[in-house]
């Protein structure tokens, strides 16, 4: 498998599947008030779910040396500006190709926390290994208090992609 595969090809079809799922919060008898839900008193809100979910694909792309990107800081409120922030990062991401992405054994340095932690590794294993999995929990976040707040969603709703892959539907 390629970097762009890992990643870029990844993150647009996860974006499709927070999409799917902002379709079915906006139907949500709480509607926009659902942007400020929370599984824990400690944790972020959905809205700030959302937005870590559309900032990681830019963040990625930047560190990985492909293109310049700021991470946007403004509270999601309404699904609108969820829907806007997923369009936003699928037009990023449209913008790249497989040429455009470094070797996966080009090493790079990366800092988080205000510098606190600094890491070096491999493109890939940036991808790999704290990339995609920020990506996933953030989305596994979203989904978890859309849930707990009394969404209709399963497991279909979390894969869809899964679907273009059926050789045999159910009975």
């Amino acid at each position: 498998m390629n970097l762009y595969d890992l990643s870029v090809a990844t993150y647009r079809s996860r974006l499709g599947t927070l999409a799917g799922l902002i379709a079915k919060a906006e139907q949500h008898r709480e509607g926009d008030s659902l942007c400020g839900a929370k599984l824990a008193d400690d944790m972020h809100p959905l809205g700030t779910q959302i937005r870590f979910v559309t900032n990681i694909p830019g963040e990625a792309i930047d560190r990985l040396g492909v293109t310049n990107f700021s991470s946007s800081d403004d509270e999601v409120t309404s699904f609108a500006q969820a829907k806007e922030l997923i369009e936003n990062a699928k037009d990023l991401l449209d913008t790249i190709d497989v040429e455009s992405l470094p070797a996966p054994d080009q090493p790079m340095e990366f800092a988080i926390g205000g510098g606190a932690f600094e890491f070096a590794m491999t493109a890939e294993e940036y991808v790999r290994d704290f990339s995609l999995p920020n990506f996933y929990f953030h989305l596994s976040i979203a989904y978890a208090i859309l849930r707990m707040s009394g969404l209709e969603i399963g497991k279909a709703d979390f894969i869809p992609h899964m679907f273009k892959y059926l050789a045999k539907p159910p009975s």
